[in-house]
């Protein structure tokens, strides 16, 4: 599965403000609403209950928040850099500057469980992670999310 498959360049945020968890998810979530086609309220709920359940952090700086839903017929990606790292009670205590969001149809099973493993393994990569915090550019972050996986290993 390449990154490609999930998001678009209009998917990138470049440049996110926010000074908390909770803010970030919000402004997340109204992009996420807009990309598709939910309830700006009921895609916030659905992230912040997801990370009731523990941190979506996963250390390093990164996050991947996520989240189902029963109106969703394929898979949707939202990337965002933010301006300044905030504490998301990551599994590191490191605060986080890189999200990636993953909304999902309620079905998606296997391709969901695909999907944030491709989106892991990407950030797992040092180098890339860099270069993603080098740039505020959406283009550029974009390319650089959605080189092929070969391109970007580890």
């Amino acid at each position: 599965m390449d990154l490609s498959d999930l998001i678009t360049a209009e998917d990138v945020i470049p440049r996110l403000r926010a000074t908390s968890k909770k803010q970030a998810l919000q402004e997340l979530a109204q992009r996420g609403a807009r990309v598709t086609g939910l309830p700006e309220r009921a895609v916030f709920e659905a992230l912040l209950e997801r990370e009731r359940l523990g941190t979506t952090g996963v250390g390093q700086g990164v996050a991947i928040p996520h989240a189902k839903f029963a109106d969703l017929d394929r898979l949707y990606g939202l990337f965002a850099r933010l301006e300044h790292p905030i504490d998301f009670e990551s599994i590191d205590d490191q605060p986080v500057d890189l999200l990636f969001v993953l909304l999902a149809p309620e079905d998606a099973g296997a391709e969901h469980l695909k999907a944030l493993a491709r989106v892991s393994r990407l950030f797992r990569n040092a180098a890339l992670c860099e270069k993603l915090r080098a740039s505020s550019d959406a283009a550029a972050l974009y390319a650089l999310l959605t080189e092929p996986a070969s391109s970007t290993a580890a």
